[in-house]
C-alpha cells in the first residue's frame, strides 16, 4: 500500500517537473536562459515516470524489468547533447556584449570572453 503512495509522488513530481521544464522552454527569454528548461526540469519530470515505471513493475505487476533503466541512462547521455547544441546555436548567433542579458556579479559572459571584431558582413 505504501508503495502506491510513492508511485503517485513519483508521477506528481515528473508532472510538475515535467510542465516546468516545458514552460520554461517556451517562455525564457534568451537561448542560454532556455538551456536549463530542458536539461534539467525536464529530464528530472521524464525520471519521475522511469522510478514509477520501476517501482510499479516490480511492486504490483511482480516483474521487475531493466528497460526503464537503459531509458534512464539514454536520456543522461542525450540530455547533455541537447544542452550543447543549444549553447552553440547561442554562440553561432553572433550576441554582442550589448544584445546578451546582465551577466550578474560576473560581468562578463564566458562565450564572450574576448574583444570583439568586426567581420567582412559587418562592413557590407
Amino acid at each position: 500500500m505504501f508503495y502506491e503512495y510513492l508511485i503517485a509522488g513519483f508521477l506528481v513530481m515528473a508532472g510538475l517537473f515535467g510542465f516546468v521544464g516545458s514552460f520554461g522552454l517556451l517562455k525564457l527569454n534568451d537561448p542560454m536562459s532556455r538551456l536549463h528548461a530542458p536539461t534539467k526540469a525536464t529530464t528530472l519530470g521524464v525520471g519521475g515516470v522511469l522510478l514509477a515505471s520501476m517501482l510499479h513493475g516490480a511492486m504490483v505487476e511482480g516483474d521487475p524489468s531493466l528497460h526503464e533503466l537503459m531509458i534512464t541512462l539514454f536520456l543522461f547521455l542525450t540530455a547533455p547533447v541537447t544542452a550543447l547544441f543549444i549553447a552553440k546555436v547561442h554562440i553561432h548567433r553572433h550576441e554582442t556584449n550589448k544584445s546578451l542579458p546582465k551577466a550578474g556579479e560576473d560581468g562578463i559572459w564566458a562565450t564572450h570572453d574576448v574583444a570583439e571584431t568586426s567581420t567582412e558582413t559587418d562592413k557590407a
